[in-house]
């Protein structure tokens, strides 16, 4: 594996890229099972986006957990009683300073230190980090554990035409003061972009959604409990699931067509769901008008694919974001199209010594989702040190067929969130892959 350095014989420390959730959750693990490593963080801090200051958060002022804080946390950590059910993103900064400190984390990172080049050095790996003072550095590491996360690298699409006013995506957006007494035209309907259109009525002149596709619109309280907790633990067939649910939240929201809003392709669950009713709400009295797809910018005017068009200050792309691992040849990571090609989301066939951890994506799968991937990285790190044949085992399945992440879904956004899985089988994928080492876990 490379793990022992020629000329002195110590073992080599892998590299965690990141301290958000995936790397902390790597970096507790590692921890865990005695594997040597160094973090780097290009924050001042621990939490990664969530970490409002942070140079690349798109965190903004309103921002709220869109699962609940029971379903979120990682299972040996909960969050405090005194936690709202929906925390805020400075709620969600002090959790990640908690869990820091109680498992004592934050010794291994170097902070302020940005990656900006990782090579393969014969077995190993040549790191070069720039720190705080601007001066790069290049060390060498056993292997590569990359969490940088996913939501720094906004996707920004083509248009036909020119838009002579504000064009923004956001990923710049931090407070609803920008909004004050302008036309704004929110393009996307993702749990971002209805998050901000509700904050832009109460300072725009006017709020417009355009969108291309539909979603289903999820309640975060059913029954006085946060929605999803009702059934959690309790897998059902898709079949099943999609039905009964289906129902439910008809029975609650009404047909979010009537209000203009596209119909969702595909079954509930089928796309990724918008954890946000206000935006109903508001385009039920009018605040929030629902436009098509665009069609061209015209100077400050807006063409929609209907032949409508209108007058905007500001047009903010809510369009989501790219994976972004510019750090290490795509090659490298088996890249196909728009996404790494990996095996649980996790390893790829190229090396043995690198891995991704929180490149996936699930209704309800939580931060315990991705600790449950640092586990099964850490069990397979420790094995190719002391049990080469179980690691071996695990490497054969990699170079193998892939397992069904999907339960029976035909998730439809597979183009934009091409890592997205559904939560219970991957779990239940995660838990087959660790019974590989379970008499040395």
């Amino acid at each position: 594996m490379g793990e022992r350095d020629d000329v002195s014989g110590k073992v080599l420390p892998y590299a965690v890229i990141g301290a958000g959730p995936a790397g902390l959750a790597g970096a507790r693990n590692l921890a865990r099972r005695g594997i040597d490593f160094v973090g780097f963080e290009l924050g001042p801090g621990v939490g990664g986006l969530w970490d409002i200051g942070s140079p690349k958060s798109t965190m903004y002022e309103s921002a709220h957990l869109i699962s609940s804080k029971t379903t979120t946390a990682y299972d040996e950590f909960p969050m405090r009683d005194e936690v709202a059910d929906y925390p805020s993103h400075s709620d969600m900064k002090v959790y990640f300073n908690e869990y820091a400190d109680t498992f004592d984390l934050r010794k291994h990172f170097r902070f302020e230190t940005e990656v900006v080049r990782t090579e393969p050095n014969g077995e190993d790996w040549s790191v070069t980090s720039r720190g705080p003072d601007g001066k790069e550095v290049t060390e060498t590491y056993a292997g590569l554990i990359i969490a940088n996360g996913l939501l720094s690298n906004p996707s920004i699409p083509e248009f036909e035409g020119e838009f002579d006013n504000e064009l923004l995506h956001t990923s710049s957006y931090k407070s609803p003061e920008i909004f004050k007494g302008k036309r704004v035209l929110i393009v996307g309907g993702g749990n971002s972009g209805c998050d901000i259109a509700v904050d832009a009525v109460h300072y725009a002149k006017s709020v417009d959604m355009s969108m291309r596709s539909g979603y289903w619109f999820f309640p975060k309280y059913i029954l006085g409990k946060p929605s999803d907790t009702l059934n959690e633990g309790k897998a059902m067939p898709a079949w099943i699931k999609t039905r009964v649910d289906g129902r439910l939240l008809r029975l609650i929201t009404g047909n979010p067509a009537r209000l203009g809003f596209p119909v969702p392709e595909g079954r509930i669950y089928e796309t990724h769901p918008v954890l946000n009713t206000l935006v109903l709400y508001y385009a039920g009295h009018g605040d929030i008008k629902v436009r098509k797809d665009i069609d061209r910018f015209d100077g400050t005017k807006v063409k929609f694919v209907d032949g409508t068009s209108h007058e905007y200050d500001m047009v903010m792309l809510a369009t989501g974001y790219k994976l972004d691992y510019g750090f290490i040849d795509p090659e490298h990571l088996n890249w196909q199209r728009n996404h790494p090609d990996l095996y649980l989301n996790i390893f790829t066939p190229k090396h043995r010594n690198v891995f991704v951890l929180g490149m996936v994506e699930a209704t309800g799968l939580g931060w315990q989702g991705r600790y449950n991937q640092a586990i099964l990285v850490s069990e397979f790190i420790k094995a190719e040190q002391d049990d080469p044949a179980r690691a071996e085992q695990m490497w054969q399945r990699v170079n193998g067929p892939k397992p069904d992440l999907f339960a029976g879904y035909h998730y439809r956004q597979m183009d934009r969130l091409p890592y997205y899985v559904n939560k219970d089988a991957y779990r239940q994928q995660i838990q087959k892959h660790l019974e590989i080492f379970s008499a040395s876990v």
